[in-house]
């Protein structure tokens, strides 16, 4: 790949989402599809300017220059501009706004996103359509990357950010920062989309590494960016800002080819065999500030047990008080948000406080039939108890397994578990 091509990739990646925000800012959320195509006509011209007469000084400028220009021809070309954006462009000149100023500066495009953000969040637009249309108009990822991580095809992604978009013209959904009243439940639903977000990153179905790890990378930088508002940077905000933090500093050692100590056969490294010394300690640190942080509020979220749970999970060392305070905090959760993923993670808590033969009883009363964790954990259980009932749920779990990952993982199991009975 040429530099240029290079740079207007990462460009694409870091400047689309903001340019179509503040497109859409300035005429109306109406104009979201008008603003994705203008973005990316712009995107179109650089690499064909670039290429043929090299990248310019300051590439972002161009490209908002060049953005600007697109998006005022096409309004004035358009009947669009005489019937609605004239109107506008009155109103906003009685506030002494000048319609021809897009205003690319850096506070407008992060007042854009954020406003974006709760459009996207609004609860008009169905649940499974958000994190979609998240990924594209607020981390500007393509439709062949949302495709890819949903395991499905384009015309599926296409068809789902259509009926969201249309959904968002005939809700009238403006690019605005919500009422004090509507603040708190909205932030509600940000904050979960992230948090889905994030976790598609981290435990993802594609085999895309660049997208699995850009998709954490997009959920810190909407969390951090929530911080920078009143309203929005709540204790909650902050505890899932150290999730993030704390989950995303053991990347590095998840992966195959950072650990000598791991076959090319397995796709990640266990957390018991990660070398902690891949871990990134400097997202470690800054979890742990945000955590602080949190402890300002007066409640207790998921976001702040969970996040408890993945900084317990950065001491590498296996001392009865690490186990202790991550089985207490799967204790609370499961009071303020059970969920049976929940409690089948806590008995691995258990298991590491009171020994296999208790956290056997736990599990197979969840009777997670359906979950290849559920069969995961059974055999892990059963080994050294029960090696053919553990070789039977390895392969429960192998047949239920939705990815090569974990299909990979359970074999390598299952292998070691045969050749130490042999």
């Amino acid at each position: 790949m040429s530099e240029e091509s290079e740079l207007i990739q990462n460009l694409f990646r870091q400047e689309f989402a903001k340019m179509v925000a503040v497109i859409s800012k300035m005429y109306g959320l109406q104009y979201i599809e008008t603003a994705e195509d203008i973005v990316s006509e712009t995107f179109l011209q650089a690499t064909g300017s670039w290429l043929q007469k090299g990248i310019p000084p300051n590439p972002t400028a161009w490209l908002y220059a060049v953005a600007k220009q697109k998006t005022l021809y096409h309004f004035r070309r358009n009947k669009i501009f005489a019937e609605k954006v004239v109107p506008a462009i009155k109103a906003a000149e009685e506030k002494s706004i000048q319609p021809d100023d897009i205003n690319f500066s850096e506070q407008n495009i992060k007042d854009s996103q954020l406003q974006m953000m709760f459009a996207v969040c609004n609860p008009a637009i169905a649940s499974e359509a958000q994190i979609g249309l998240a990924l594209r108009v607020l981390c500007g990822f393509n439709i062949e990357e949302i495709a890819e991580a949903f395991l499905t095809n384009k015309d599926t992604i296409n068809k789902r950010l259509y009926r969201a978009k249309e959904k968002l013209r005939e809700a009238n959904i403006r690019l605005e920062f919500p009422s004090p009243a509507e603040a708190n439940d909205r932030l509600d639903n940000v904050l979960l989309i992230i948090y889905l977000l994030f976790n598609e990153g981290y435990y993802s179905a594609t085999q895309n590494q660049i997208v699995r790890q850009d998709f954490c990378a997009e959920a810190l930088r909407l969390a951090l960016l929530l911080t920078e508002y009143e309203k929005t940077n709540q204790p909650q905000t902050n505890a899932l800002i150290a999730l993030i933090c704390f989950h995303s500093s053991r990347f590095g050692a998840r992966e195959v080819g950072n650990n000598p100590h791991q076959s090319l056969n397995n796709y990640f490294v266990k957390y018991d065999d990660q070398d902690e010394k891949l871990w990134n300690q400097a997202l470690i640190n800054k979890g742990i500030y945000y955590l602080e942080l949190s402890a300002q509020g007066q409640e207790i979220s998921s976001y702040h047990l969970e996040a408890g749970i993945a900084f317990w999970h950065c001491q590498k060392d296996e001392s009865p008080e690490k186990w202790t305070n991550i089985l207490q905090h799967y204790d609370l959760l499961l009071q303020i948000n059970y969920s049976p993923v929940v409690a089948l993670n806590r008995a691995y808590a258990l298991y590491k406080t009171e020994g296999k033969e208790e956290a056997l009883k736990e599990v197979e009363n969840l009777q997670l039939t359906n979950n290849h964790f559920y069969f995961t954990l059974l055999g892990e259980l059963y080994t050294g108890i029960d090696n053919q009932k553990a070789l039977i749920n390895f392969e429960k779990a192998y047949d239920l397994a939705k990815t090569e990952t974990d299909r990979q993982t359970l074999k390598t199991k299952a292998f070691r578990l045969n050749a130490g009975n042999t």
